[in-house]
């Protein structure tokens, strides 16, 4: 939705699925809700919500290499919980200039893994650009009140963030990808509605680009849309990618739900950038999920083992 410009600053946005959040990164209230719901609002033309608490996330530094929009998101998940901002609105501030559209849209998806009803990005240049040319729609951006209440504010240093993974069963569950080197895998997955983007795609590529996937490891690639698959083709991601023993999927949910093409056996690990790493979540429950960034995933997928990007 975002990328065919049915995202606008000002929305208020309704979907069946939890990560109809993820438009919150275009200073839009996206949120999901049941079927049910759905029905009814296609049928009235209303729909009906409580006004959630904000919870603010003042994001303040810069970003050291190879942390990127998943990294705070897990980051801010650890720190508060799965249950942290649970009907809540995450309202990000501070320091936004360095995090671009696709890291914002990542942030956003994973709001409901800390149990928010959505995640909201301001308005500045760098939505303006992303925008211009996509919609061509008047729209109308939203921006706190000056004397806006916060039910309380979460500060992240960035300049002290590191690549971050969420270790089993939680999203929660997060420690330095450093800490892990001894975690053997078997398969990477790069892509879904968390971080299939062009960007997420490039990172993934730069640290394959010209090595091998480790002789234990399935790599599997899912553009998030069909616009990105075509520009990841054109810019040499998707060759790096089959060249280093990668399967590339058409855009697919595939293995995130344990719905195809990737489900894990029993005892099987898996480092993907996806959103959820439920017991079950991605095959038998005695499989693990381990979230990370692209970095990350691609760096593991080499190494055989959960690795540190700056180690390939």
């Amino acid at each position: 939705l975002p990328e065919a410009g049915l995202v606008a600053p000002g929305d208020v946005i309704i979907g069946g699925d939890s990560h109809t959040c993820t438009y919150g990164a275009l200073n839009a209230f996206g949120t999901g809700v049941g079927q049910t719901d759905i029905g009814a609002s296609m049928a009235t033309g209303n729909t009906w919500f409580k006004v959630p608490p904000t919870l603010k996330v003042e994001l303040i530094g810069r970003l050291p290499p190879y942390v990127k929009g998943k990294d705070v998101i897990l980051t801010l998940i650890g720190m508060i919980g799965v249950d942290g901002a649970r009907y809540q609105s995450l309202e990000f501030s501070g320091d936004l200039a360095q995090l671009s559209v696709d890291d914002r849209l990542t942030i956003c998806n994973m709001a409901i893994e800390a149990g928010g009803k959505a995640g909201i990005f301001p308005f500045d240049a760098i939505t303006e650009k992303y925008l211009k040319g996509r919609t061509t729609r008047l729209y109308e951006p939203v921006a706190p009140d000056g004397d806006a209440v916060f039910a309380r504010t979460v500060t992240i240093d960035l300049s002290r963030l590191e690549p971050a993974v969420a270790c089993p069963h939680l999203p929660e569950n997060v420690k330095p990808a450093v800490q892990l080197k001894q975690t053997r895998i078997d398969q990477v997955i790069v892509g879904s509605c968390t971080n299939g983007r062009l960007s997420d795609l490039a990172q993934a590529a730069e640290i394959i680009r010209g090595r091998k996937i480790h002789d234990n490891v399935r790599m599997i690639v899912l553009p998030a849309t069909q616009a990105i698959y075509l520009e990841a083709m054109e810019r040499g991601y998707i060759k790096d990618f089959i060249e280093a023993g990668a399967a590339v999927s058409t855009p697919t949910c595939g293995p995130c739900l344990g719905g195809h093409m990737g489900i894990l056996a029993a005892g099987e690990r898996a480092v993907s950038t996806t959103n959820r790493n439920f017991r079950g979540r991605m095959g038998h429950v005695d499989s693990e999920v381990y979230l990370a960034g692209p970095y990350v995933a691609a760096a593991s997928a080499v190494l055989g083992r959960i690795a540190h990007p700056a180690e390939i």
